[in-house]
């Protein structure tokens, strides 16, 4: 390409840049005033240049995202209804959630090869899973299987900790794609983003050093993203550069597949629609992150059962991304954005720190046996509902310009808040919560 045009423009240096702002702020501090520090500890600085990219090849997927559309098994013949009308209404992969065992013929009638398939199962049982497994199109079918991840979120193990490594052992030796690190809870249960890379990287690291670095290519990651639109970008693609960087130790090359879906902890009761305003800017960094797979939620998830106008919606929000918008093969449009790729690092970086201080105390299962990791995401989750609750962090229509006539409590099909549960547990659980929880109560109350 030619450049004459710009032959006259001589280069700038940041140096240069600098002191023309310093000249500006007319004696006001320049890193007071226009450099700032996230939770994470990042200093973002008010302009970026090449200076800052570290020219680092992210291997991102080859082809576009793929819409994913969540289903509940309550009746196999429904349940394959709902999908086959999903797919055919722009939905390209499928997301099946069971809590019991099911007829996989009857549940894929009539389905399209190579669809691909999420299995999210919560219970554990191998005999079952190894025969679904069998039955599906192996390379495009994963199962979101985590007994650490189940520990974590619910205080035990499926069954013991024994029988749910014989189990899950029985299940990498005949499936492909078997084992899932939800991350995902991390973040909805308030961890930053730096905790979410180090604590899912260790959380993965567990099942390497259980099974072997062959286990590698049989793992796979659900992920959440919040509303920091560039930072959940760099989140993403920063977390490819890890899983690439611990796999080197093990010898192995291989790129990781990510699942995403947006945050919950965001989400609001009232004033129900800026959700998808929310759902909208978080599914658009999964696309600049990097992810495989999409699974947009509904705006109303929180307190409607699941119903078709809900989930229209949400599936058109990627439908809109993907056809309309540009974003069909749009995962590496990142590249070369000096401040995403400045992030990136500094996120990759920071939580490498905390993924090996994990390793030194013991590896991540032993920490969160002994409750370190729930109370190092406790204390920013308290940190970030402090914020919230200061008004620092805004939820539109929530704690800022809340509208005063909307009225929710007859519209409840779901509980929307944090259940207790009187159940006893090896270990503390970490409990997902919103964070307008408390605020919203209280407005019910006084209804």
């Amino acid at each position: 390409m030619s450049t004459y045009l710009f032959d006259d423009f001589k280069p700038v240096s940041p140096a240069a840049w600098k002191q023309i702002i310093q000249v500006d702020l007319k004696g006001a501090d320049y890193n007071e005033t226009l450099i700032w520090k996230t939770d994470e500890g990042i200093h973002v600085k008010p302009f970026y240049t090449k200076e800052d990219s570290e020219n680092t090849q992210i291997n991102l997927p080859n082809e576009g995202f793929k819409i994913c559309q969540s289903i509940y098994i309550n009746s196999e013949e429904k349940a394959n209804a709902l999908a086959i009308e999903a797919l055919q209404k722009g939905a390209t992969s499928i997301q099946f959630k069971a809590s019991k065992p099911f007829d996989a013929k009857t549940l894929l009638k009539g389905f399209p090869g190579k669809t691909p398939l999420y299995f999210n199962l919560s219970f554990l049982e191998a005999t079952f899973q190894n025969k679904l497994a069998a039955f599906c199109d192996a390379e495009n079918t994963f199962f979101q299987t985590d007994i650490i991840g189940n520990l974590a979120e619910t205080g035990n193990w499926f069954l013991n900790l024994k029988e749910d490594h014989t189990q899950l052992e029985k299940i990498v030796q005949n499936s492909n794609n078997c084992i899932c690190i939800n991350a995902s809870l991390y973040q909805n249960a308030g961890a930053t983003i730096i905790q979410q890379l180090a604590y899912a990287l260790a959380h993965a690291n567990e099942y390497l050093n259980n099974f072997g670095g062959k286990a590698a290519s049989k793992i796979h990651f659900n992920f959440s993203v919040g509303s920091n639109y560039f930072f959940e970008i760099a989140k993403l693609r920063a977390f490819r550069l890890l899983w690439e960087a611990l796999l080197k130790e093990y010898r192995i090359e291989n790129n990781a597949h990510i699942f995403v879906q947006p945050s919950l902890r965001n989400k609001t009761l009232y004033d129900y629609n800026t959700n998808m305003l929310r759902t909208n800017s978080e599914c658009m960094s999964a696309v600049l992150g990097g992810a495989n797979t999409i699974a947009n939620i509904a705006y109303d998830t929180i307190y409607h059962k699941a119903n078709t106008f809900g989930e229209r919606i949400a599936r058109n929000q990627l439908i809109i991304l993907q056809e309309e918008s540009y974003f069909k093969e749009a995962q590496n449009f990142a590249d070369g954005a000096y401040y995403i790729e400045s992030i990136t690092h500094q996120l990759a970086e920071k939580s490498l720190e905390i993924f090996k201080q994990i390793e030194k105390g013991g590896g991540f299962l032993k920490q969160l046996k002994e409750g370190i990791i729930q109370k190092k995401i406790a204390e920013s989750a308290s940190n970030e509902q402090e914020k919230f609750n200061n008004k620092e962090k805004v939820l539109l229509g929530t704690n800022l310009q809340p509208n005063v006539n909307d009225k929710m409590k007859d519209n409840l099909e779901l509980y929307p808040f944090v259940k207790q549960r009187n159940v006893k547990t090896l270990i503390k659980p970490i409990i997902r919560k919103r964070l307008s929880e408390d605020l919203e109560k209280e407005r019910l109350e006084n209804e």
